[in-house]
């Protein structure tokens, strides 16, 4: 637990016993905990990039993923492009955190670090939206080519046809994947709002407490 937070409760149990402290006392204690908040956003950022690359490279050592990723026929280019931007959007996003971070550690006013608090969550929260969204749109293009290149979807799709109900299957397939993408979108936004809203909650609490430090 930090110091100011152990301050805090002291004054709770008796306020008479300890002594108030200054603005410019209180001042840096929350400047190193903001700091430390940031820096730790910066250290899960960079460890969240590492994931997903293993998770993109290890499955093609599978012989078998291999061959079924082959069959979907999807371009190369397609493929390697939507990576390369996840990925480069990361990096954007771990630049804006290092930069923040060092702003943070450095600045000199009770303004300027909540300037900086603010600025953090805006670039988290962007990132998060951007991952739902790019969720979103890669799990239509995978689906697409999915059923696209399958031999299988295709006779059934033609039988269906031939038949009349090849619309009720359509709106069939069309709501599986609307509810996989919420179901997926759900377990994703959880687990930033686990991993991040945490330490983004505890900015917010620095964010007030200087708030009370300029009135």
């Amino acid at each position: 637990m930090d110091e100011l937070e152990l301050l805090k409760k002291d004054w709770q149990k008796d306020t008479a016993e300890y002594p108030q402290l200054s603005a410019k006392e209180i001042y840096p204690m929350i400047l190193k905990k903001s700091s430390s908040l940031v820096k730790w956003i910066f250290y899960i950022s960079i460890a969240e990039l590492v994931f997903w690359i293993l998770m993109n490279t290890l499955p093609f050592l599978s012989e078998s993923y291999k061959e079924n990723f082959d069959k979907m026929e999807m371009s190369d280019t397609l493929f390697y492009g939507l990576n390369i931007f996840s990925y480069a959007v990361i990096c954007i996003f771990i630049y804006f955190l290092y930069t923040a971070y060092r702003s943070i550690s450095v600045v000199d006013t009770a303004k300027g670090l909540m300037k900086n608090i603010l600025r953090t969550r805006k670039i988290v929260n962007y990132y998060v939206i951007y991952n739902l969204v790019f969720l979103a749109i890669s799990s239509i293009i995978a689906f697409y080519f999915t059923i696209t290149h399958s031999p299988e979807f295709s006779q059934q799709l033609t039988e269906l046809d031939s038949n009349g109900e090849a619309f009720g299957f359509w709106m069939g397939i069309i709501f599986v994947l609307l509810l996989t993408i919420a179901i997926f979108g759900l377990v994703i936004w959880g687990f930033y709002r686990l991993i991040y809203g945490i330490l983004l909650k505890r900015l917010n609490q620095n964010y007030k407490e200087l708030k009370k430090l300029e009135t």
